[in-house]
């Protein structure tokens, strides 16, 4: 990360800073039941994964004070820039220390609507560059607190490996998993899953899944015991996309799964892969997984 002054002690000089919110895959992911508040008790352990956005925050006084002017590059972003939750981080922070003007600008290489968490670590992501570049000091509890205004996933995103979900996913458990030495595909099938959507088409299963326990062991086990339970609803209306995951399979993956509530599916190999571009019908990435794993 590149920073320069922001202000201190209340006096303002130019500043800047840049950051790389990362995604992040399920390996599993469980609903068990329907809260009274209209959300899902859900449990899943999330992995950050080397694939990043850009996220840039220069001040610029012209903008005028508590204002942003935020623009995008790469991958489309839809909706309304009100809605984006790099706004929305800003607008929380704005409220608790009034900011200078500033300009924001997000390159998005995350792939969108496909369970990758993009948007949820962008958000994270700026309230953590707000507080380094200003020096605000925000406790972890407020930060926790803050992002869990934005959404489930964000909170997950001020951490630094990997976690158990619980609750509505912002109930965190660091866990001491490394996935260290494999290799992952990540394979984007190009279809924007409503999340919404797929909830209210998921049945809870009414149990605990010990997730932690499950991966805890040889990974050759994970196949028949760490299940994404939105599988079922995904793949019934986008059956290219269960297809996917069997191609992963076939291909030589020790585990494979869809990553939250899809679309994007991946696939973990003990040995880099090789295999032709047009193996899964759709564009995929290979990432070697290291010390990022690592919690």
């Amino acid at each position: 990360m590149a920073s320069a002054e922001g202000h201190r002690a209340g006096k303002l000089t130019f500043g800047a800073m840049l950051t790389f919110p990362c995604a992040k895959i399920n390996l599993g992911l469980n609903v068990l039941q329907l809260r009274d508040d209209g959300y899902r008790d859900i449990e899943s352990v999330l992995v950050p994964i080397p694939l990043c956005d850009a996220l840039e925050v220069v001040v610029d006084p012209a903008i005028g004070a508590g204002r942003m002017a935020l623009t995008h590059s790469g991958r489309p972003v839809p909706g309304r820039t009100g809605d984006d939750l790099v706004a929305r981080a800003h607008g929380l922070v704005n409220a608790l220390h009034p900011l200078p003007g500033l300009r924001v600008h997000l390159h998005k290489t995350i792939p969108i609507g496909a369970g990758l968490g993009g948007g949820s670590s962008d958000g994270a992501h700026m309230l953590l560059l707000l507080d380094r570049l200003f020096g605000l000091g925000l406790a972890p509890a407020v930060l926790h607190e803050l992002a869990a205004q934005l959404g489930s996933d964000p909170p997950f995103f001020l951490q630094r490996g990997p976690c158990l979900a619980e609750g509505r996913g912002e109930r965190l458990t660091p866990i001491p998993l490394s996935l260290r030495g494999l290799w992952l595909v990540l394979v984007d099938p190009g279809v924007h899953v409503s999340t919404a959507d797929v909830y209210a088409r998921t049945r809870p299963t009414g149990r605990s899944v010990a997730l932690a326990e499950v991966l805890a062991d040889p990974i050759d086990s994970w196949r028949e015991r760490l299940a994404n339970v939105m599988e079922e609803a995904v793949f019934a209306l986008h059956p290219s996309i269960g297809r996917i995951k069997e191609a992963l399979y076939a291909a030589g993956a020790a585990y494979a799964s869809m990553s939250g509530s899809g679309s994007s599916v991946f696939g973990l190999f003990t040995e880099r892969p090789r295999f032709a571009a047009l193996t899964f019908g759709a564009p995929h990435r290979t990432l070697a997984l290291g010390a990022g794993q690592q919690a």
